[in-house]
Parts: C-alpha cells; sequence; structure tokens
C-alpha cells in the first residue's frame, strides 16, 4: 500500500482533491473514477525523510489492549475498534500499525494470526493469548490479562535495568575522569619535575609510567572501549558466546542474585498467564522459553517440556538445573499434584517481583559505599603522588 495525492473535478465542475492509500497509481485512477471524477490527475505521495523515526512502545500496545478490550466488551466488530483507535491515537507509528493490522482483519484473518505478521510489535506471548481468547470466546478477558501481564513486566525490566545501570554508568565516570587526568593534567607534573632533577617517590613514578602509556596509546584508551564493545556484541550473537555471557550474568555476585530473581519473576507470571488463558501446557512451555531473556533459563524450560512430553513432570528439570531455587521447585511441584499450578506460578511471580525490589535496594545500598572508596583510592593515589614530590621538597627547604 501506498499514499496518493489526487486532484480532480466533478461532473459539475467543482475541483477537488485530497489522499488515497491504495495498491498503485491504477487502482487511484480506478476509484475515483467509480466516484464520478473527471480530469483525475494522480501522484505519489513523497515519502518523508525521519533522521529518528518513532517507534510503537510497549506502553502504547498496552493502552491500546485496555481500549481493545472495553470496545469488545460493548460488542463492537474488531474492525470498527480499530478504526476508532486508529481516530483516536497521535502517534504516527501506532496509527501505521493499527491500519496495517486492520487491513489484515478486512483481509479476514483473525487477529491473532494478524498480529503474528507484526513480530516487532507483538511478540510470541501476545499472539499465542490473542489465538487463545478468540478460540475460546474470551477475548475481552484475555486482553485484560495481558495488559497486566505487560505493565507488571515493565515494572520488573525498568527494576533490573536501573540496578544494572548504576553501577556500569559510576564505572564508566570513573574512567573518563582518570583517562583526562592521566592524559592532560599528569604530564603537566611530570614536566615540572623532570625540570627539577631530584629523584622522585616511587608512587610518583609509577603514576607517571602510566601517565606515558596513557598518553603514547592514547588511541587505545579512545577506541578501546569502542572496541570491547562491539566485540562482546559479536561474540554475544554467537550460540555459544550468547549462552557463556547470560551464565556469566547469572553468577555475578550480587547482580547475578537480582538478574536470576527477576528471571524466575519472569518465567512463572508468563507460564501463569498462558496456562490462565487455557493455552496447552506445552505450547505455553515454548512461548515461555522464547521469551525468557536468558539462554540458560530457556535451555531448562525446554528441557522441561522434553520431560512433559515423556510423560514425566515438570519439576524434575529445574529442580537438577540448579538455576531455580528450592523454593520455586517445590512449589511447583506441589501445583502439578493438586492441580493448582496457575495459582501457585502467580503466588511465585508475586514473591520473587517483591525479592526483586529488595535485591535492588540491598544492591544499590551495597554498592554506594565500595564505589565510593574506589574512586577515593584511585583520585586520591594519583593526587597523592603528584604531591609527595612536593612535600618532599618542602621538607628539604625547611630542614635546611
Amino acid at each position: 500500500m501506498a499514499i496518493y495525492l489526487w486532484h480532480a473535478k466533478t461532473r459539475s465542475g467543482q475541483e477537488r482533491s485530497g489522499e488515497l492509500e491504495v495498491a498503485n497509481r491504477d487502482v487511484a485512477n480506478a476509484t475515483l473514477r467509480r466516484q464520478g471524477f473527471i480530469d483525475i490527475k494522480v501522484k505519489k505521495k513523497p515519502t518523508e525523510i525521519v533522521i529518528f523515526p518513532e517507534k510503537v512502545k510497549e506502553k502504547d500496545i498496552t493502552v491500546f489492549f485496555r481500549q481493545l478490550s472495553t470496545m469488545i466488551n460493548a460488542g463492537l466488530p474488531l474492525v470498527q475498534c480499530f478504526e476508532l483507535a486508529e481516530n483516536g491515537s497521535e502517534k504516527k507509528a501506532m496509527i501505521k500499525l493499527l491500519k496495517d493490522v486492520r487491513h489484515e482483519l478486512e483481509s479476514g484473518n483473525p487477529l491473532g494470526e494478524s498480529m503474528r505478521k507484526f513480530p516487532r510489535e507483538f511478540d510470541r506471548l501476545t499472539c499465542s493469548l490473542v489465538e487463545a481468547g478468540e478460540q475460546g470466546g474470551i477475548l475481552d478477558t484475555i486482553l485484560l490479562r495481558l495488559c497486566s501481564y505487560k505493565e507488571k513486566a515493565m515494572a520488573l525490566r525498568g527494576k533490573i535495568k536501573s540496578a544494572m545501570v548504576y553501577p556500569i554508568s559510576i564505572i564508566t565516570v570513573a574512567f573518563i575522569v582518570t583517562a583526562i587526568l592521566m592524559i592532560f593534567v599528569i604530564p603537566v607534573f611530570s614536566d615540572m619535575f623532570s625540570s627539577m632533577g631530584a629523584a622522585l617517590p616511587v608512587p610518583t613514578q609509577i603514576t607517571i609510567a602510566i601517565s606515558n602509556a596513557f598518553v603514547k596509546y592514547w588511541y587505545l584508551v579512545l577506541f578501546g572501549p569502542i572496541i570491547l564493545v562491539f566485540a562482546i556484541r559479536y561474540i554475544y550473537k554467537t550460540p555459544q558466546g550468547h549462552y557463556q555471557f547470560d551464565k556469566l550474568l547469572l553468577n555475578i555476585p550480587v547482580l547475578g542474585d537480582v538478574l536470576r530473581k527477576g528471571a524466575v519473576a519472569r518465567f512463572c507470571r508468563t507460564f501463569s498467564t498462558l496456562v490462565a488463558a487455557g493455552v496447552p501446557i506445552l505450547d505455553a512451555l515454548d512461548t515461555v522459553a522464547e521469551t525468557s531473556g536468558n539462554v540458560v533459563i530457556e535451555g531448562v524450560i525446554r528441557e522441561s517440556k522434553e520431560s512433559i512430553s515423556q510423560g514425566q513432570t515438570l519439576t524434575a528439570p529445574l529442580a537438577t538445573s540448579k538455576v531455580f531455587p528450592v523454593m520455586v521447585t517445590q512449589m511447583i511441584s506441589i501445583g502439578e499434584q493438586t492441580g493448582t499450578l496457575e495459582t501457585m506460578l502467580g503466588k511465585i511471580a508475586d514473591f520473587y517481583e517483591e525479592e526483586v525490589d529488595t535485591a535492588v535496594d540491598s544492591m544499590t545500598s551495597l554498592m554506594e559505599p565500595f564505589i565510593m572508596a574506589f574512586l577515593g583510592v584511585v583520585i586520591g593515589g594519583l593526587v597523592i603522588s603528584m604531591y609527595l614530590p612536593i612535600f618532599q621538597m618542602a621538607a628539604v627547604v625547611s630542614g635546611s
């Protein structure tokens, strides 16, 4: 589909103009002729060059789902629901997405199948739940449940991101400040001390040597971190590198605990939502594995699926993996035995979402004094090493 600008006359001679979204110019001409226009002129609308294209955010999708649930509950047809949502939206990217999905619906495709054609905006979990809602005739209820899930998932993701951003930003600032001191400040002191001709203290000699290395290999200092980031991204894209990196993240002291609890909460919340929607266990495990966010945990979940397909329990692979805490596997086992798996998963998710809150606060309070001590040692060490020769000279002058 493309947008065409048209200008034409009515049979009474009045001029009209507007826009049409059609497949090509011939379709535009035929459409206008059927409407009774003459002297038709059609040209394709120039494509706008957008430097920073607008994106559809998960929050936008969540708000739309709440609106869609309300409209479906009121008895409105799906196509009309999408038309109303298009008219009510202010974001161009969201309007385009709604329009594209509406065209799929008008072609006779179900909503879940239509959404699968836009994987960037609608993940597998969303499509699976929508399809389950369509099949069960409870689409409005499923959409509300999906909104609740997405809101909790976004809150959890925000907490984990804040836990990771804080130490990374502090370390980055410390590196930049140290590099500036080494490249621009220390050489000034070095020149001043060399003109005196006196023997320098060992700490000062070490600092000057490091500074000389920074000055000599400034390009490594400048581009080294950038190259390192790209190298990590390249390794992360390989299956083995992705697995090892995710495994390392789960085993990092303090931060690993936060990530592990967040992964457990995400697994339980996603699995609970799918089971509650009536998605078959094996299909639900496929979706949960794909949306787990960690290759190590994804592998454990797929092992659990294999275990169930062979007539065994869900909890055995989870327990042997050592990734999931004992409490989690025990509660899931009780849920399997009593037929309350959905309820148990929801309770585990609630508990570990609160645990993530606590873990993030603990990590922040633990890291603050550590980071301050680190910065004090590094910056203070540089300052002291530069002033030691001055103190020595002052002592010599006062003694003489």
